[in-house]
């Protein structure tokens, strides 16, 4: 498999094939956890979704750090953790929208993102390359995003001045979120594009 070139953020080059990890372990858990946490919210069993979304998300760094500190970097984590993220984000909000807390267009807004990408991921493949190198802005627009999915179950415990409050202004994080989404989106595509060119001048 190749590597993506001439990005500044690149995949470690020590990432091996192996499968039988602790971070991998962690990365299948939390994909797991995303139709518990979709159901509890869709029902809206907001305590319950926030506590097993809570642990999700206090995994994702976890699953990281240990990889790096013990020599567990693996492709298949690589593939692994940005899959858990980007199905946490789309359950999570096809649940919120089913609840009737948030409008269905941000659904479509973030799905057709993704599914973009999946093309673009099938035709690298194609290509023999991997999942491309996680930019700060996908990171920064997948922390807002979880940040306002979090804060619109918290709202919706509650139905006071302070959780309309709340309310709103994790809506406008979810729309930076998304912003920022495809901001990264398109970055992706432009370096999917490179590849998809180096490979045809050679």
């Amino acid at each position: 498999m190749k590597l993506p070139i001439n990005f500044d953020n690149r995949y470690s080059p020590d990432a091996r094939n192996i499968y039988i990890t602790v971070p991998n372990l962690i990365s299948v858990l939390r994909i797991v956890s995303i139709p518990f946490i979709s159901w509890l919210t869709a029902q809206h069993k907001m305590i319950a979704a926030l506590v097993v979304l809570a642990i999700s998300a206090a995994s994702d760094g976890l699953d990281g750090i240990i990889a790096r500190k013990w020599n567990q970097v693996s492709k298949i984590g690589q593939i692994l953790d940005p899959v858990a993220d980007r199905l946490l984000i789309f359950c999570s909000i096809l649940a919120l929208g089913w609840a009737g807390i948030i409008p269905w267009w941000m659904l479509f807004v973030v799905g057709l993102r993704d599914l973009m990408l999946l093309v673009l991921i099938v035709v690298l493949a194609q290509h023999d390359y991997g999942p491309l190198p996680v930019h700060f802005v996908g990171k920064a627009g997948t922390a807002l995003l979880m940040i306002s999915i979090t804060a619109l179950i918290f709202a919706d415990l509650w139905s006071n001045m302070f959780t309309q409050i709340l309310h709103l202004g994790a809506l406008a994080a979810g729309i930076w979120g998304i912003i920022l989404y495809w901001m990264a989106g398109y970055i992706y595509i432009r370096q999917g594009i490179t590849l998809l060119r180096h490979d045809s001048d050679q």
